[in-house]
């Protein structure tokens, strides 16, 4: 079965997922307990490049990666957020919490990575200094590379060429 990149899908496939969750959930139904109530909170440990803060990113595609699922809470993205601090809470069945781990960590890390290292850089430069990015040229496909441009912008405020 060959994979196929669409400009007009990003978003990931719906088993973007590790063998990790999958023995996770196989335990838990083993157990009788897939189907239980359960919250779980997405969070960092610590700040990236050593830095003071993280600029939150990669809201949207997990909201439109779960678009049939309901929410109610989370961190507006783009707001600078700190470690330890619940960013999203997921509440459902237990195994369906646990295989939209690896998906969100996946979207919220990259995207958190790239728009804190655009918001350094911007701190560094100054307001009103002109940030190029090139990122496209380098990046680890089509994907990796158009999400490091939204977030470089969101963090940022680049202008591209």
């Amino acid at each position: 079965m060959a994979v196929s990149f669409s400009p007009e899908n990003m978003s990931p496939p719906p088993l973007l997922t590790d063998f990790y969750q999958l023995t996770m959930c196989y335990g838990y139904w083993k157990a009788g307990n897939h189907d239980q109530p359960a919250c779980f909170e997405l969070f960092f440990r610590k700040n990236p490049f050593h830095g003071e803060f993280t600029i939150f990113g990669g809201l949207d595609d997990c909201l439109e990666f779960v678009q049939r699922f309901k929410y109610s809470e989370t961190v507006k993205e783009g707001t600078v957020v700190f470690p330890k601090v619940p960013l999203i809470a997921v509440e459902g069945p237990l195994a369906v919490c646990q295989l939209l781990e690896t998906t969100f960590l996946n979207l919220i890390n990259f995207s958190s990575l790239v728009a804190t290292n655009a918001a350094r850089f911007r701190l560094a430069a100054g307001k009103n200094a002109e940030l190029l990015e090139f990122g496209l040229r380098r990046a680890q496909g089509p994907n990796g590379g158009l999400t490091a441009s939204k977030y470089c912008y969101m963090g940022g405020k680049y202008q591209f060429y």
